[in-house]
């Protein structure tokens, strides 16, 4: 037995001033051995002490006072946030936020993590929480780029990104389109270097491609070219000018490739580079009406029994997100097929509803109100109701 852990027995045989002292002096020495899980075990120890509790919880403990279950809580989770604190910063990433994780302080348990280095001995964990926990998907996502490559990562993408929120779409979406970008224009660079005049350092990928055509002649392709088209889609969340820049680039490349690798996508995106390009230059504020009217087109003509909703979903995207809120919901009131449930549109036409009232126009409100009505949807009706009443 170690010197310290003998010496705590005697430490506390001779403690003789009070109960509560007993334990803080108990907690202290694990807090100095930096022993996290018998940390929180003294801690809880010190919260139900303080509240009149046996220290040994039971099976068929009585019923307590809501105040009582209160302080408990409440203790608890400081005891947590400590342990949790101990574990991360010893390394052990999952314990660490198995103790954090009821606190609900998401900000504390980034931060602890931004400090710890992803190496190949904790990867495993470190994506666990990062990425599959949700703690922070971008730097998870930008890990598996790191460590697996472009491959499996647009895999994981599909498989377990693509169905999470916008956010966290976003977060991996950013990773790839850099990481992939970034690849191809040193690779396009090179090429055209071994071959001619090295570009100059301000030339784009499209300025690049535009002022030497004969760089893409004869089926040629610097990158995967179903890893292009993945980060193209992929990168459709996004917002940053400078990202939807590069992401029209990455069209540009993909329009001259071999017809071979130029792979048809899903409505409204069959034609695949010039549909996503057009997509691209309207949230770029480039040929917006022009690229709106082909996008409506879609939306209206094809068939939602055969190929989905997709293209009504792409076009109300794109008429919010270039500041036309008050047409999307209009377009989806009239056009979201009969048989899709009002209760699986009426979040989207909210926030919707939302932005336009931002810019002053609070009208949203009342057309889903409208349509709730019609569609004998209660519940969406109260929520759009809610929206107009002051708080």
């Amino acid at each position: 037995m170690s010197e310290p852990a003998s010496q705590i027995f005697e430490t506390l045989r001779h403690c003789d001033s009070s109960r509560s002292e007993l334990l803080q002096q108990l907690a202290e020495y694990f807090r100095q051995e930096q022993l996290p899980m018998e940390l929180f075990e003294s801690r809880k120890m010190i919260v139900r002490d303080r509240l009149g509790l046996p220290l040994l919880t039971s099976e068929d403990e009585p019923t307590r006072s809501e105040e009582v279950e209160r302080q408990l809580e409440l203790g608890l989770l400081e005891a947590c946030r400590e342990s949790g604190e101990m574990l991360i910063r010893a390394g052990r990433i999952f314990e660490g936020w198995t103790y954090l994780r009821p606190t609900g302080d998401n900000e504390l348990i980034r931060n602890l993590i931004a400090e710890v280095e992803i190496t190949d001995d904790n990867y495993d964990e470190m994506q666990r929480v990062l990425l599959h926990e949700g703690v922070d998907v971008g730097r998870g996502f930008q890990a598996v780029l790191d460590h697996q490559g472009t491959c499996n990562s647009i895999t994981l993408f599909d498989q377990a990104i693509a169905q999470r929120s916008k956010a966290d779409r976003r977060a991996a979406g950013e990773r790839l389109l850099e990481h992939f970008h970034n690849e191809l224009i040193t690779l396009v660079r090179d090429d055209i270097t071994a071959r001619d005049a090295a570009p100059g350092e301000d030339e784009s990928l499209s300025d690049m491609l535009a002022s030497r055509p004969w760089v893409m002649k004869d089926g040629g392709y610097h990158l995967d070219t179903t890893h292009l088209s993945s980060t193209v889609r992929i990168a459709s969340t996004l917002s940053d000018p400078k990202q939807l820049r590069k992401a029209w680039e990455l069209t540009q490349y993909g329009r001259q490739l071999h017809h071979q690798f130029q792979y048809p996508g899903e409505e409204p995106f069959v034609d695949f580079y010039p549909a996503y390009a057009a997509f691209y230059s309207i949230l770029l504020g480039e040929n917006v009406d022009a690229g709106l009217k082909l996008f409506e087109r879609k939306a209206i003509n094809v068939d939602s029994q055969e190929h989905g909703t997709g293209a009504i979903e792409t076009y109300i995207d794109l008429l919010d997100r270039v500041g036309r809120p008050l047409q999307a919901i209009e377009f989806a009131i009239r056009h979201v097929p009969e048989d899709v449930p009002s209760q699986s549109i009426v979040p989207l036409l909210i926030e919707f509803a939302g932005h336009a009232a931002e810019s002053g126009d609070a009208s949203g409100y009342d057309l889903i109100m409208d349509f709730c009505a019609a569609k004998q949807d209660a519940l969406g009706f109260a929520v759009a109701k809610h929206a107009t009443l002051a708080k």
